[in-house]
């Protein structure tokens, strides 16, 4: 430990804390990041629970491989089989890993540890993930080495995620100095090492604490002043090498046959592969660890001590030593029905090509069907480095690409798997799928082009399966693309075909799409949420997770449903489905946007942001090209301007700005709204001219966009003639009655027209499409309508039920609500007229009011508190609402005032 006191202390210090922690350490090979692991856990008391998993390096995981490891034998065949079973969804299996770890550990203290994070599978990257969030005496660790790590790979992501979402204790291991070497000569040989012998050492070892430690090994007995006059190796590679020079000829076929099975080396296969004896086996194996080429990892299983030792000792030897050996393998594991992704190394290594490529379709559509989308990308993607022109390989690489999120890859493959259909089912299949990539990275005229393209595809085909197929692709364009009545004519002949040819998995694809279009207009929604519940289950049945998770959505981004409990249900669902697809931006991002929505339909604005919040914290590509991207940074800002969180509003629009092709009017929205909440005139009217222009090109209207911004404007007194402009402009056919019957009464009251108004707001009070934050709005708009005609009775009613409806919300609305109020005479809402302001608040909340004062974050807040970030939030967000403030700055105007009172 020369040289990672520091470290150790650290790590030590986290275990002893009993509250869960996450640490991370980086380094290079051999810089001793396993050994300062090992050394923390010697240390550790007796009752803690021990859980140390290592990654696979050098070929594709099986899905969980860490956890596996880590459960070293100690868990039921009932367990193993659920946690790889395919026919559960990947939450289902994810879930199933926690419980798993979670009895083992029980309520024990426990160091969790996940070796070398950068060949881990995505599987267990994300259990990885679920463990941080866990509460209890618990520490996880990860080890990585950064040089190895890409964007393709689960860490990436990971490690990004971690950062955002927990305070983690990074620990970066560097090389030694020259002090540090000198210090690690004199343990070593015990007594103090002279300058030049530790400088020399220090040279050639470069600081490495392996290397270094290896040379002492390979060189026993020499102190360190004849260790630089020795003819010592150049290479660390010479130097594990040397460890096993002096084996048997028996022995030193064992442990090269055993560098060639992987890290994890099962005694069987071993056996098998090397035809070795049982009793001769393990004299050979125990040697073997004790000279500390190998340790024994489990039960009945064996690794190198150190993937360095693993590697010097196969790079000596011969190509064709090597595909012999992978060979064998090979043929025990085809005996064996093994999984293909190992079936397909080895298969590799032996230049078995056509065991390759048949191991790497069967596992890419294996990993492809419990959503393993990074597996299957690997695994096709080793196929077609053998086999380039494979159309079944590139539509799973295609795929898999596309449901990891990975556009680029997917475009690419999407486009070779389109050009090299040899039949008339690839190529409509190839085109679907391009459609949909154009659309995500916002490539409208390619999806012109493509739609064109399946057009006269259509016109070649005759009529069946894929002809059916291509209109379904051209109707899904064509809903992507808002043009509803193409996408109705399109659904309909491809029901048809589906009809006439009994095309089941068509026809699913064809309703999805026809009951999606209908759903977003108001006069056919009922009709289309029929069609999209009614196939549900039978998507569901067939196994086509991609529909059933996109009818899903469609439901519960549509009408609401009839309860919030069906909501969540619904929403849930489609987590479950999109999961069991691998399609990560449905399961990721949608699904947080859904509990979003479903935080605005119970009225409570602090838990939609969070639910925004969080999604965009593990969404892996909101960054990247995508209306996914465009509609998560919509939705945030726009809840930002609810909440009057002005400074927050910028940087997403500075986000959204440097995305290619967003949608017309999303920028200047923005803008024009954001201008108008910081009373900012001229830059209003100077974005409004750009909306209304932007708006020429958006072949769609929004009712809760017209509101929005109409509010805003109202708000900053815009002229009259700008203001019946946008109500002209923002609205159309297809927007929703009650929100169209909002803006105008909304335009009524601004130009005086009480009467009028009044009539329209009390028309929409119990329109339930609005939800309930709206119509609080529409409440208060309602009384002032009353409170001008001097109808104060009736005015009180409706603000008492605006109160009850905008309780959980906060912003603008709730300032609206509370100068009503004050017109009337009555209290704040929520707050007794005897209490008010800091008297108001709990004495947690206070507590947390003085911490604000003294200039903390939420993050600072959890910490000091020993809380959540999230329950931060919501004792922040009550602060402000029960105080009637809008920032942080007036909570400590508000807290000082108090203290100065009270002096």
């Amino acid at each position: 430990m020369i040289g990672r006191e520091s470290e150790l202390r650290r790590l030590t210090q986290l275990a002893a804390a009993h509250e869960p922690a996450v640490a991370i350490i980086a380094g290079e090979p051999g810089i001793g990041k396993t050994r300062l692991v090992h050394e923390l856990l010697a240390s550790l008391p007796a009752d803690t629970v021990v859980l140390v998993g290592h990654a696979e390096p050098g070929s594709l995981s099986r899905p969980y491989e860490v956890l596996l490891d880590a459960m070293d034998g100690t868990t039921s065949e009932d367990q193993l089989q659920a946690l790889a079973d395919p026919r559960r969804s990947p939450v289902e299996r994810l879930h199933t890993g926690l419980a798993i770890l979670n009895r083992m550990i029980g309520d024990s203290p426990a160091v969790v540890v996940f070796e070398d994070l950068h060949w881990a599978d995505s599987e267990s990257a994300a259990l990885f993930e679920r463990i941080a969030d866990g509460r209890g005496p618990r520490l996880l660790i990860g080890t990585y080495r950064p040089d190895e790590v890409t964007r393709r790979q689960p860490v990436a992501g990971l490690l990004a995620q971690m950062e955002r979402r927990h305070a983690v204790t990074h620990v970066r291991l560097d090389r030694l100095t020259p002090s540090q070497t000198a210090a690690m000569l004199a343990a070593a040989t015990g007594s103090p090492a002279p300058l030049r012998a530790a400088a020399a050492l220090h040279h050639r070892t470069g600081g490495n604490p392996f290397f270094l430690e290896e040379l002492l090994r390979a060189l026993p007995g020499y102190d360190a002043e004849a260790l630089v006059e020795q003819p010592l190796p150049w290479s660390l590679a010479d130097v594990l090498r040397r460890q096993v020079e002096d084996l048997d000829p028996v022995s030193h076929r064992i442990v090269e046959a055993a560098t060639v099975l992987g890290h994890r080396i099962p005694f069987d296969l071993l056996a098998d592969v090397t035809g070795t004896g049982e009793d001769e086996l393990i004299a050979v194996l125990r040697d073997l660890v004790t000279r500390g080429v190998l340790v024994e990892s489990g039960e009945d299983e064996f690794a190198f001590r150190h993937a360095l030792v693993r590697e010097a000792i196969a790079d000596q030897m011969l190509g064709r030593q090597r595909r012999r050996l992978h060979e064998a393998a090979l043929d025990v594991l085809l005996r064996e029905s093994a999984d293909p992704a190992m079936v397909a190394h080895h298969a590799r290594g032996a230049g078995r090509y056509d065991d390759l490529v048949a191991a790497a379709r069967r596992g890419a559509a294996l990993y492809l069907s419990i959503g393993s989308a990074y597996q299957a990308l690997q695994l096709a993607e080793m196929g077609l480095d053998e086999v380039p022109d494979d159309t079944e390989l590139l539509a799973s690489a295609a795929k898999a690409a596309w449901l990891a999120g990975l556009l680029d890859d997917a475009l690419r493959h999407a486009r070779q798997w389109r050009d090299l259909a040899s039949s008339s089912t690839d190529r409509a299949e190839s085109l679907y799928l391009l459609v949909r990539l154009a659309w995500e990275t916002r490539e409208t005229a390619t999806m012109r082009g493509l739609t064109h393209d399946i057009e006269t595809l259509i016109a070649q085909l005759p009529p069946g399966a894929d002809q059916a197929r291509a209109m379904t692709a051209i109707a899904q364009s064509a809903y992507l693309r808002d043009d509803a009545d193409v996408a109705l004519l399109w659904c309909d002949r491809a029901l048809a075909l589906a009809d006439e040819f009994d095309l089941p998995s068509v026809r699913l694809a064809a309703l999805v799409e026809k009951g999606s279009t209908l759903a977003e207009r108001p006069q056919t929604a009922a009709d289309g949420r029929t069609i999209l519940s009614g196939l549900v289950d039978e998507a569901e049945k067939a196994g086509e997770w991609v529909l059933a998770a996109r009818a899903l959505n469609a439901l519960v981004h549509g009408v609401p449903p009839t309860t919030p409990a069906e909501h969540a249900e619904i929403l849930e669902r489609m987590r479950a489905a999109a999961e069991r697809a691998g399609f990560e931006s449905l399961s990721v991002a949608t699904y947080f946007q859904g509990g979003a929505r479903l935080a605005l339909r119970a009225g409570d604005l602090r838990a939609a942001i969070t639910a925004l919040e969080e999604g965009r914290e593990q969404d892996l590509s909101y960054r990247r090209r995508g209306r996914w991207a465009d509609y998560h940074g919509v939705f945030l800002a726009g809840l930002y301007l609810e909440a009057g969180e002005l400074d927050r509003v910028e940087p997403i629009i500075n986000d959204l700005a440097a995305l290619p092709d967003n949608p017309p009017n999303t920028i200047p929205g923005l803008a024009f709204h954001l201008a108008c909440r910081r009373g900012d005139l001229a830059r209003a009217e100077a974005t409004l001219d750009q909306l209304f222009a932007e708006l020429d090109e958006q072949p769609w209207r929004s009712g809760e966009q017209a509101h929005d911004l109409i509010s805003a404007a109202l708000e900053i007194g815009l002229p009259a003639d700008r203001l019946d402009r946008m109500a002209r402009d923002l609205l159309d056919v297809n927007v929703w009655d009650a929100f169209r019957t909002l803006v105008d009464a909304q335009v009524a009251e601004a130009h005086g027209r009480h009467a009028e108004a009044l009539a329209g707001y009390l028309s929409i009070v119990e329109a339930h499409i609005l939800g309930p934050t709206l119509r609080g709005t529409v409440r208060v708009g309602a009384a002032r309508c009353l409170l001008a005609a001097d109808r104060r009775e009736e005015a009180t009613a409706q603000v008492d039920a605006a109160a009850s409806l905008l309780s959980g919300w906060g912003g603008w609305r709730v300032a609206q609500l509370a100068q009503v109020r004050a017109q009337l005479g009555l209290a704040p809402a929520g707050v007794d007229a005897a209490v008010t302001g800091p008297a108001a608040l709990t004495p947690r909340e206070r507590e947390v009011a003085v911490l604000i004062s003294e200039g903390l974050t939420n993050a600072e807040l959890a910490r000091r508190l020993h809380i959540s970030p999230k329950t931060a939030a919501v004792h922040v967000s009550n602060i402000l609402r029960k105080l009637g403030v809008s920032s942080r700055t007036e909570v400590a105007l508000f807290i000082g005032d108090g203290d100065r009172a009270r002096g």
